[in-house]
């Protein structure tokens, strides 16, 4: 499995770590189980419900290991808006990093929405603000489709539904301080960030998982835009690394996306 082969090219790096020693028992228990199979996987002093277990160690190792989320913050609560909470790994990191931050968790899919709170229960992970609906740019709800574990999106055509959505933007203008802003909604994160532009003058640091769908425009030079315009320094990077990308057209082998970056963005 290419997972296998991913994580154990960097064998050594990880085995310096204590979380990516972690990383590595947890691909070789888990890392086999057939997809889209709900499991139970122990990892530290947490024990969660995962509905895919690849989906989930990718998870663990974008959060644990290479921490995407870790933030400078001198507040003494800081404030972490978690958008596409998913099952709670990330909330779990910032607890765990951040204990006395204030979190407020969106999650579109209401299933999902449900195990991430059945997850902060038995982890008695508290203080989180969970709500069950899809970051927008308004609240009359979003078409949201779902294809694999890990790829639904507004642009999949399976099993398309209309489910509840917020404003991001009202939410951000309530605040005078945001530490954290943290994005992965899997396509809809160029609506919101332009929907978001006057709204980010008090986000210190954001992250954002960008897509790029084969049948649908790349906007990556609108989000980087609105980034430059709103003062943010950034750091790009993508997790794969693509063999003779002019011929090579496909993200991993997906049908549907074409690229994917996560953008580091932050003020000095």
């Amino acid at each position: 499995m290419w997972v296998f082969r991913f994580l154990f090219t960097e064998t050594a790096r990880l085995l310096r770590s204590a979380e990516g020693r972690r990383l590595l028992g947890l691909a070789l228990r888990y890392g086999n189980r057939p997809r889209n199979q709900l499991v139970d996987v122990q990892f530290g002093r947490y024990q969660f419900q995962v509905p895919d277990a690849l989906s989930f160690i990718w998870q663990f190792r974008e959060i644990f290991v290479d921490e995407f989320y870790r933030f400078y913050t001198t507040s003494p609560r800081p404030v972490i808006f978690d958008c596409g909470t998913n099952i709670g790994t990330s909330v779990a990191y910032f607890r765990q990093t951040y204990p006395n931050a204030r979190i407020m968790a969106f999650e579109a899919d209401e299933n999902i929405g449900n195990t991430l709170q059945e997850n902060l229960r038995r982890n008695q992970i508290s203080g989180v603000e969970i709500v069950k609906k899809a970051v927008w740019t308004d609240d009359k709800g979003i078409w949201f489709g779902s294809d694999q574990a890990d790829s639904a999106s507004i642009f999949s055509e399976t099993d398309k539904r209309l489910v509840p959505s917020v404003r991001l933007r009202d939410y951000l203008l309530r605040e005078t301080h945001i530490d954290m802003l943290k994005m992965d909604i899997e396509g809809a994160e160029t609506g919101v960030l332009t929907d978001c532009r006057d709204a980010l003058a008090y986000v210190q640091n954001l992250f954002v998982e960008f897509h790029a769908y084969s049948a649908h425009p790349q906007t990556l030079a609108q989000v980087m835009q609105v980034l430059e315009e709103s003062g943010f320094r950034y750091y790009v990077n993508t997790s794969q690394y693509r063999h003779a990308p002019l011929v090579n057209h496909r993200y991993k082998g997906n049908d549907s996306m074409d690229l994917q970056l996560n953008i580091f963005a932050y003020r000095n």
